[in-house]
């Protein structure tokens, strides 16, 4: 997630014109976590031995983690949305005041805060729907390991914004104003908490998620 911001950033954002051939240096630090990553989702993983067949029987409002992870994922995929418009100069008034009066480190010229929400927009979001769809739909056997992946992509991309927003050598006009500093502070780590409550659940209950038993409940 970072070095993806920081390409992208460094790309489109103020410093462009100063790249040089060394800015090819960064390309192993995108290949080698894919290398990394291919090779453990190739290998096997052992299933737990669960009855699944009830777990997976019951409706969302019979599960109720399952329904407020679902309301916090609706929450997080509607504060993905409103940033992304706010990123692509959204002319309500409410993206108006919320880059100017809550989040003006997203006007920053150096483009990686822009490039963050953009990233958010066009791949979180719809990762978020798939997300709510595995709660309700029962089998989805990809959940599990791509909660991991997504927990901590979202962790460290939470980490680096929160440090640049309130970092002492961001530029004054583009810092988080002092009167908003507790609810940015709040917004944002309740946002990263999301997918690590998703990663917990998938982890300590997988029942819901196994694909055999799904095929057995749907053809009876």
């Amino acid at each position: 997630m970072s070095i993806l911001v920081f390409l992208l950033g460094n790309l489109i954002g103020k410093y462009s014109s100063d790249i040089n051939a060394a800015f090819l240096l960064n390309l192993p630090y995108i290949l080698i976590p894919i290398w990394a990553g291919k090779r453990l989702f190739q290998r096997p993983r052992a299933v737990p031995c669960l009855t699944a067949q009830q777990e997976q029987r019951r409706w969302l409002h019979q599960r109720p983690h399952d329904l407020v992870l679902v309301l916090v994922l609706l929450l997080m995929a509607s504060f993905t949305f409103f940033r992304g418009m706010v990123v692509l100069d959204c002319p309500a008034d409410s993206c108006f005041e919320y880059i100017y009066q809550h989040e003006p480190y997203l006007r920053d010229p150096v483009a990686y805060p822009k490039v963050q929400m953009l990233i958010y927009l066009f791949y979180v979001l719809p990762f978020l729907c798939l997300c709510i769809y595995a709660l309700l739909r029962p089998g989805c056997s990809w959940l599990p390991d791509w909660s991991l992946v997504f927990a901590g992509a979202i962790a460290q991309a939470q980490f680096s914004h929160l440090g640049s927003s309130l970092h002492a050598r961001t530029p004054f006009p583009y810092q988080t104003p002092e009167d908003v500093w507790w609810s940015f502070l709040i917004t944002n780590v309740l946002y990263a908490l999301g997918p690590q409550l998703l990663a917990l659940r998938c982890l300590h209950s997988p029942a819901f998620f196994l694909p055999h038993t799904t095929k057995k409940l749907f053809t009876k």
